[in-house]
């Protein structure tokens, strides 16, 4: 039984390294990567909701290999210490921008996608996700990129046309 399980596990790794297996190349960051890279760097943040603020601080870096964007934002809310870890890329598949955020305040993750305007330089993604009262939502968020040191965020929920919150970044001198 020894000589099997061997055996199975010898198949298995000449498997994932034979040149068949090889034959894809590696994905490798696009021009589209760069709208993502130009975030890189440490970010104050001003957010503003249903009368409230809170202030805080994000990180961004690429990360693995350039394709993702990796952020991780501090803040207070409610009177509470608050964390958010993202992630964003472009999946050259499907031609869209996809974003993973999750946050101290929920176990279920939101994934966003859609485009970038490069005229308006502003990304726009969609998606699904429970709201205040735990039924599925429609969620936009539209990032503008204001300059190189500015960034302006909108989150709006259902059919909303003002935002639920908004977070103004500025890049750390």
């Amino acid at each position: 039984m020894k000589t099997v399980r061997c055996f199975c596990a010898v198949a298995v790794v000449a498997a994932l390294v034979s040149p068949a297996a090889q034959g894809q190349e590696a994905p490798k960051p696009g021009p589209e990567h760069e709208v993502l890279k130009k975030l890189e760097g440490n970010w104050d943040l001003v957010m503003k909701f249903g009368g409230g603020e809170s202030k805080g601080t994000v990180t961004y870096k690429m990360d693995l290999g350039g394709l993702w964007l990796s952020g991780a934002l501090e803040s207070e809310l409610f009177g509470a210490k608050f964390q958010g870890k993202s992630l964003e890329t472009y999946d050259a598949a499907k031609k869209k921008y996809i974003s993973v955020w999750v946050d101290s305040m929920g176990t279920q993750p939101m994934i966003l996608e859609g485009g970038y305007d490069k005229d308006k330089k502003t990304l726009t993604l969609t998606g699904e996700h429970p709201g205040q009262d735990g039924k599925l939502a429609k969620w936009k968020s539209v990032s503008t990129l204001a300059d190189d040191n500015t960034i302006n965020f909108s989150m709006f929920v259902g059919d909303d046309k003002e935002p639920m919150f908004t977070i103004v970044y500025k890049r750390k001198k």
